[in-house]
This record gives C-alpha cells, sequence and structure tokens, in this order.
C-alpha cells in the first residue's frame, strides 16, 4: 500500500526507521525486533540505505521480508552519494520487483573521508533530482527529507526551505522530518512550508533520547538543537542510564502528544533498531487516547 493514502487516514501514522545490521546475529535480532514491532500496528516501516549503496542488497532484503513474512508495510532509503544514475535505476528495478511501492529520496550523506558531498560524475546532486527521476519512470510512493531547523550544510534555513519546496514540486509525495527536540521548531517550519504553497503531508520525525553520549553525538552531526532545559535535566542523570532512558520516553510522550493535538498526520520514530522506548511512548499516547 502506498503511504501517501494511509496518511489521508482520520487516525495518524505511527511509523519506525530501521537501519540494516553488520552481522548476520544482528540481523536476526533485527528481525525480532520487526515482529516485536508489528504488535504496535504501525503504519509502515523504513530501511536506511548507507552511503554509496554498501547495504543495498540489504536494503532490499529487509523492506521485502519485512513486507511479506511479517506483513508491516516497508519503505526503502535511496541516497545519491557514489551512484551512477544506471546504479539507481536497478535498486528502483529491485524494489519494484520486491512489489515495494515505497522509497524516500534523499541527497546523503558524504561518502567516508570526504568533509563534503561529492556528486558521482554519472549521478545526480541533488535530492529534488533524485525525486523527479523516480517519478518521470516509476509509480513510487515518494516521500522526502525535511529539516526544521534547516539542513546543517545550508547557508540558512529560508534556503534550505526553499529547496524542500523544490523536492516536492519534483514529485514528492509527502515529507519526513528530521529529528528535533522543541516543537516549536516543527511548528514554524510547518507554517513556512504552507506558505510556500506545500500541501502535501508533514510527518515529524522524533528520536527517543536512550543515550546521553549519543544523542550528543547524533546532534552534533545533524545539527539538530537541545533545547537548554533538556540539556541540562540530562547532565544531571547522565551517569545513569537507566534514568536517561525514562527521560527521553517522557520527553517524546510530550512532544507526540503536542503534535498530535495539533494535527500531524503521523510520526515517524527513528528507533535505532531498537523497540523498548517507542513502545512505551506509543503505549503512552494509547493509555491518554
Amino acid at each position: 500500500m502506498k503511504i501517501a493514502d494511509m496518511l489521508k487516514r482520520s487516525r495518524p501514522v505511527f511509523s519506525f526507521e530501521f537501519f540494516p545490521p553488520k552481522t548476520d546475529r544482528d540481523m536476526i535480532q533485527l528481525f525480532e525486533t520487526l515482529r516485536e514491532a508489528k504488535k504496535l500496528e504501525p503504519g509502515y516501516i523504513s530501511v536506511t540505505y548507507a552511503p554509496g549503496g554498501e547495504t543495498r542488497e540489504k536494503t532490499v532484503e529487509i523492506v521485502r521480508r519485512a513486507k511479506n513474512e511479517i506483513g508491516l508495510e516497508s519503505m526503502a532509503h535511496l541516497t545519491c552519494v557514489g551512484q551512477s544514475r544506471q546504479e539507481i535505476k536497478g535498486f528502483l528495478d529491485e524494489l519494484k520487483r520486491s512489489e515495494i511501492e515505497n522509497v524516500i529520496a534523499l541527497r546523503g550523506d558524504p561518502s567516508r573521508g570526504q568533509t563534503k558531498f561529492i556528486p558521482h560524475p554519472e549521478g545526480f546532486r541533488y535530492a529534488s533530482e533524485l525525486t523527479a527521476f523516480i517519478r518521470a519512470s516509476y509509480d513510487f510512493c515518494i516521500a522526502v527529507a525535511g529539516y526544521p531547523e534547516g539542513h546543517i550544510e545550508s547557508p540558512n534555513k529560508e534556503m534550505d526551505w526553499d529547496y524542500l519546496r523544490q523536492k516536492v514540486m519534483a514529485g514528492a509525495n509527502f515529507v519526513i522530518t528530521q529529528l528535533f527536540f522543541d516543537n516549536r521548531d516543527f511548528f514554524a517550519f510547518e507554517k513556512s512550508m504552507r506558505g510556500r504553497g506545500v500541501t502535501v503531508p508533514i510527518v515529524p520525525g522524533i528520536m527517543p533520547i536512550t543515550n546521553y553520549g549519543q544523542i550528543v553525538r547524533f546532534t552534533g552531526i545533524c545539527g539538530a538543537r537541545i533545547p537548554s532545559r533538556v540539556a541540562m535535566d540530562l547532565e544531571a542523570i547522565h551517569q545513569n542510564q537507566e534514568a536517561v532512558q525514562d527521560y527521553g520516553i517522557s520527553h517524546a510522550t510530550r512532544q507526540c502528544r503536542e503534535l498530535l493535538s495539533h494535527g500531524v498526520p503521523g510520526i515517524h520514530f527513528y528507533t535505532l533498531n531498537k523497540s523498548r522506548s517507542t513502545q512505551k511512548i506509543i503505549r503512552n499516547l494509547e493509555h491518554n487516547s
């Protein structure tokens, strides 16, 4: 089923992001996690794609098996990094043969050892070009990424949001945002995109805080901001892993409640291949619905 059709429903759609594991043992664990996630009745899952297509086969395997063996509607990530148009076409053809209907088109982060994105000489420079290519040649439902605080490489938010509009105009069906911890950033972003004439669904992306050091690294890489109040709270408990996880669950639950009351069409959870925090957040939301 195409995710854009799910997002038309009156009930919010919850979804989860996973990444291809490196070892066979971790792959087995991932599918155990996916079966646990199925109990939460998510609308769909997404599976990431490493720079240069390093996880291409695993990404296809996971989305295919998740859909056909577990019954989870699935979306594959696809980036421009290190790949020619022909290689990208081959990946899309694999998805089509596997009866996957959803893909998220991304420029992608620079390859290992590079400090900035360098396009493949026979590939795409921008996610908008990749989106246009997919739309012209295939019938996939296409998602693109949005950045409530602006992309880390963009000179300012306004320029980045103009670029997001280009991605939507190129054929995207909906937007999933980068993680954020202050809903005011999302609301300002959404309002600005609507003012630019963007009418497709905008789905907020939420990452439950589970590890203090990890979230500091992540936000440093992607440019997301940790609100001062949250940073102070975490600093006080950062040596207590269980307390950090509980705090992360409470903060994400408050975020989600406010977002849902605002009327968002769904929430996309960045799970880091773990289900405990996401499960508790969704149970909290169900308990208070």
